[in-house]
């Protein structure tokens, strides 16, 4: 079974995809994550990422998987847990640009696939339903108001010890929102077929609840 959640950047998306993903024992596949983790690579190596060269280097020589750590899902490449350092500031601020590039994302569309087919799974992303599984069995679309999402995001840096102001989150978020939607290739997007959740009023519990009964409900 595949379940695609979607959705702008603090919808919720990640930690709804884990609760489902526990209680209705699928594997989570977080896409962000990947995408997060090259962004990772291309800014500590300093990688040109206009270069087809580079690009096509990096590619070559990197590893991506995942592994359960102490209960929580963590992102390794090449054997280096990256789970902490990709949720950075400085990698917020580039993954737009890095996810966009046309060989990352036919990359990481390729890696996703075969994780997914292997044995199903509850994954997000802002392409998932429209892109990477668009025959997935069940598609949900997570909103929310651009004020809960930075204020979601303000918790997240205060757990990694950065600071950041609410309206500097906003402007950022909206910034991200502009760019996933308009890039050329995978934009974020809804699909026709998705069911959309707005989150802003509604617990994490809630909106894991919402999904799960969706789709008990059908079966």
């Amino acid at each position: 079974m595949i379940i695609a959640i979607d959705g702008p950047a603090a919808s919720g998306k990640s930690t709804t995809a884990k609760g489902v993903s526990r209680i209705l024992r699928i594997p989570y596949l977080d896409t962000g994550s990947m995408y997060r983790a090259i962004t990772h690579i291309v800014i500590t190596k300093n990688i040109d990422i206009t270069q087809p060269v580079e690009l096509k280097i990096l590619l070559s020589d990197i590893q991506i998987r995942f592994e359960i750590v102490n209960g929580e899902n963590c992102i390794f490449i090449n054997n280096e847990n990256v789970s902490s350092l990709i949720r950075s500031t400085e990698v917020t601020l580039f993954v737009s640009a890095v996810s966009a590039i046309p060989e990352i994302r036919k990359s990481m569309v390729e890696l996703q696939r075969a994780i997914g087919k292997e044995n199903g799974c509850v994954i997000e992303g802002r392409d998932i339903g429209t892109v990477v599984f668009p025959n997935a069995d069940y598609k949900f679309f997570l909103v929310a108001d651009v004020k809960v999402r930075a204020e979601r995001r303000l918790v997240d840096l205060e757990k990694l010890g950065e600071t950041k102001s609410l309206d500097d989150l906003m402007f950022e978020i909206e910034k991200r929102d502009l760019l996933d939607s308009s890039r050329e290739h995978s934009p974020l997007r809804q699909a026709k077929d998705a069911i959309e959740i707005d989150t802003s009023l509604l617990s994490i519990s809630e909106q894991i609840e919402k999904i799960v009964k969706h789709i008990t409900n059908k079966e």
